[in-house]
């Protein structure tokens, strides 16, 4: 009797590790299968906004409950204009102000990237090096909200954007969902709160004042900038001759 119950009690004990390794492996493989999926629905996700406009994004979103959390009207205010709208001037002030490689890069701007890099080193500071494509990225998929994992998915969203959407299409999505005030999203909307006026009908400086806005859209008018902002400005306008900038299809 206590030698089969030593050969009973020992069966038992190597069948546990088992069924941890089984069910450890069921995990491993449910993982994998949700990851799969979830990477499936991004890419068709990319694919039909090439030709489909949003019809809200990430941030939209985020500012909707944070206006709600503080009891203040979620209404937005938008409007969608097509690139041959959006005029000459403001996708030209943008990319100057924002990302001057825009037509060679493939998503990531690796010489604003090491200049952002060598600036840390010296300790002047962290900057910005985001490419249009990867506010793109932030700004229709995702949130305003700073981690690694945000961070890792605004990587995956900008190769899928670069890959699927032509440089056209980018532009045009970021001068259409990027944020420009409080609840106030597209330059079309922006042109007519701030100049009363159309996308298309901006004057050089206007466009310019638009676009040294979008760092801090929050606490930036650009009917009524300040000193470092008009210096700005001026920047802008003196860069804006040497960009190329993707015509309308």
């Amino acid at each position: 009797m206590g030698a089969k119950a030593t050969k009973v009690g020992k069966r038992a004990t190597t069948a546990k590790p088992a069924k941890r390794r089984s069910l450890v492996a069921r995990l491993v493989r449910m993982l994998a299968l949700a990851t799969v999926a979830l990477a499936a629905l991004s890419i068709a996700l990319v694919v039909s906004l090439r030709w489909l406009n949003p019809p809200i994004t990430g941030v939209m979103l985020q500012r909707k409950l944070e206006a709600a959390s503080a009891g203040q009207p979620t209404a937005l205010t938008r409007r969608w204009c097509n690139l041959a709208q959006l005029g000459q001037q403001l996708p030209r002030a943008v990319i100057a102000a924002e990302d001057q490689r825009f037509m060679d890069h493939h998503g990531f701007d690796f010489v604003e990237i090491e200049k952002a890099l060598e600036d840390a080193r010296t300790g002047d500071g962290m900057r910005g090096a985001s490419t249009i494509t990867q506010q793109v990225a932030k700004n229709v998929f995702l949130t305003t909200h700073r981690s690694w994992l945000r961070k890792g998915l605004e990587v995956w969203f900008t190769l899928l954007i670069e890959t699927f959407w032509s440089k056209q299409r980018v532009l045009e999505v970021h001068l259409n969902v990027a944020e420009w005030g409080p609840r106030l999203f597209g330059a079309c909307a922006a042109a007519d709160r701030y100049f009363h006026t159309s996308a298309e009908q901006l004057s050089r400086t206007q466009a310019a004042q638009l676009a040294v806005t979008l760092p801090a859209p929050l606490s930036r008018r650009p009917d009524q900038l300040g000193e470092y902002s008009n210096r700005r400005v001026q920047w802008i306008l003196a860069q804006m001759p040497n960009v190329r900038v993707p015509m309308p299809q």
